[in-house]
């Protein structure tokens, strides 16, 4: 995902949020679609049952379209707000009691950490493996080819050459070379 895509992600959700706080219902749907799995994730990581974080990422729901007008874009992304939403609803459900068995204590939720790579690491890393994979299309198709083998599917060099029929010396000089020419690339974007 480019830094551009990624910037409409988040401009979309801002908008849906905005929306919902005018109480657009189609919004809330728009909303659930891109941000349930995560939501569900801290939730099941805090209360550690299934049915639990089931219900509450429900109350993480209710209480975005009834507060979904406190949404400051000035304060924080919006994923990072749902995120606070579904940890503090998780919480409020250890507190009051309501969960029944397999969470984890209060006192220790309150330290877990989530171990999920945060919104902004997977962005990077996307935008990474965009940069990446358009300097690898720049390349000429042995070298390209030589490079992918190489490097995304594991291989030595010798069984690059192997495959290729050609030999070792060449792959290694090509393949040297592509990765000076991919570096180039990579460093003037």
């Amino acid at each position: 995902m480019s830094d551009a895509d990624a910037t409409a992600a988040r401009e979309r959700l801002r908008a849906a949020i905005v929306r919902l706080a005018g109480g657009d219902r189609d919004a809330l749907r728009e909303i659930y679609d891109v941000t349930h799995a995560k939501l569900f994730g801290i939730c099941l990581r805090i209360l550690n049952d299934r049915k639990e974080a089931e219900d509450a990422l429900q109350d993480v729901y209710l209480t975005l379209w009834r507060r979904a007008d406190r949404y400051d874009p000035e304060r924080a992304s919006p994923i990072s707000w749902l995120a606070a939403f579904a940890r503090n609803r998780a919480i409020d459900r250890l507190r009051t009691g309501k969960v029944r068995r397999g969470a984890v204590p209060v006192d220790e939720a309150m330290e877990l950490a989530d171990d999920t790579p945060r919104a902004d690491a997977l962005l990077e890393d996307a935008e990474q493996s965009a940069r990446i994979h358009h300097c690898l299309g720049e390349l000429e198709e042995p070298t390209r080819s030589s490079i992918r083998t190489a490097f995304f599917e594991g291989r030595t060099y010798a069984e690059v050459a192997e495959t290729d029929g050609e030999p070792l010396g060449t792959v290694k000089s090509r393949i040297r070379r592509g990765l000076a020419k991919l570096k180039a690339c990579l460093e003037a974007e």
